[in-house]
């Protein structure tokens, strides 16, 4: 259960419903998310749920740092900074009494600099600096490499995936592919033809056209 805070004396009746929803929100996104209820009668911080942000009941609620106004139903996502210089992605609603006027706003402030790391930890794994060149005695002879470097080249400036090529865009890259040498390898053709998600022997019918 998030760590909740007793919502202070002067919480406004309309308020109190919302508790439980604040308490709702937090437990189904802990530890990661705080949920803070202001009142707008009091411009004041009622109720936090999952606090890490260090607020008090009772605090002033500085509706102005995320530019509140009266009119608004939703405001953000935007972005916060948190007291220990974690990263906040923070959402809120405005909340309104059966006549429509706003009485309080809901805050949903949530912890993403896990999900930051997370991104740099894979960004990070994923990279190769680029003033490493690919090993020559490795790459030398590797024309499966060369083939899917040719094949990502030529999808990637014609605008297709290769589960999208036409029959005419296979018969193009082939006949391409057999300018450029792609074929001298052994077993290039079986290569290709899975590469190209076809039948080998369709790849050969698209060399013998491209020859006639």
């Amino acid at each position: 259960m998030p760590q909740t805070l007793e919502p202070a004396a002067s919480s406004p009746a309309q308020l109190a419903p919302y508790h439980p929803v604040c308490d709702a929100i937090a437990l189904l996104l802990q530890p990661h998310a705080e949920v803070v209820l202001h009142d707008l009668g009091t411009e004041t911080v009622v109720y936090i749920a999952n606090n890490f942000s260090r607020r008090s009941l009772g605090e002033p609620s500085l509706l102005h740092e995320i530019d509140f106004r009266p009119d608004d139903h939703l405001i953000g996502p935007y972005e916060k900074v948190n007291w220990d210089g974690r990263r906040l992605k923070s959402v809120s609603a405005v909340l309104r009494s059966p006549e429509g006027r706003a009485v309080g706003v809901l805050c949903i402030n949530m912890d993403v600099s896990h999900i930051h790391a997370a991104i740099d930890v894979l960004s990070s794994l994923a990279k190769v600096a680029t003033d490493q060149e690919k090993p020559a005695a490795l790459f030398r002879e590797d024309w499966h490499e060369r083939i899917n470097e040719y094949v990502n080249g030529w999808t990637h400036r014609n605008g297709v995936a290769i589960a999208d090529l036409t029959r005419s865009q296979k018969q193009q890259l082939v006949r391409e592919l057999a300018q450029d040498g792609a074929f001298s390898g052994k077993h290039a053709a079986a290569y290709i033809s899975r590469v190209l998600q076809m039948g080998r022997a369709t790849v050969y019918n698209y060399l013998r056209a491209g020859r006639d």
